[in-house]
């Protein structure tokens, strides 16, 4: 009697759809909207013009499909980091720790991408913006159900807090504090307890 020999599982790698992805991703984090072009793109992933185009349908396409691909990751997880959490507070305090370190993270795309707001054309721009606030309703919900301080807008409350959040990969140098204590003094200043 032979062995039998195990079933072979066969394992997939990344479409060439997400190849492409991939690759245009990176080149426009490294390099930016205006200094990426499409043979770049297809340079990176070994194809030509035209086959280039059969994955995706132009530069602007490609990149607001990355922005809101980056936008949807980032939101879900921070949906999944409150998700179970009752206390408004807790939650909204959650919310800004999942954020930071998604801003920290040198692997995020959503800096290098948000960064480039003023280089794409307007009409690439309304897309963008469009999905940005989608993305931030998360967090008027959350301020809304965890108010600022008394007599602080809320509205302004949250931008401020946001564009702290979302500008720490400018200012932040690992180092003096970690990444929980940056996040507990953004925290301690907009008075968010949680």
């Amino acid at each position: 009697m032979s062995a039998r020999k195990p079933d072979r599982v066969e394992t997939t790698g990344p479409t060439r759809e997400e190849e492409v992805l991939a690759a245009a991703a990176g080149l426009f984090a490294e390099r930016g909207y205006a200094a990426t072009s499409m043979r770049d793109i297809g340079e990176r992933v070994g194809l030509l013009g035209g086959s280039l185009y059969h994955y995706i349908k132009s530069k602007d396409a490609l990149f607001v499909r990355i922005h809101d691909r980056a936008l949807q990751a980032a939101e879900d997880r921070i949906r999944a980091a409150i998700t179970g959490i009752d206390d408004p507070a807790l939650r909204l305090a959650t919310a800004c720790r999942v954020l930071l370190a998604i801003q920290l993270d040198p692997a995020s795309l959503t800096m290098p991408l948000m960064h480039d707001f003023r280089a794409v054309p307007e009409v690439v721009r309304a897309q963008l913006v469009e999905r940005r606030d989608a993305f931030e309703r998360l967090f008027v919900d959350l301020v809304e159900a965890a108010p600022p301080p008394a007599g602080v807008d809320p509205a302004i409350y949250r931008i401020l807090l946001l564009t702290t959040l979302n500008s720490a990969s400018d200012w932040y140098r690992p180092g003096r504090l970690t990444l929980d204590q940056v996040a507990e003094q953004i925290l301690r200043v907009y008075a968010v307890t949680g």
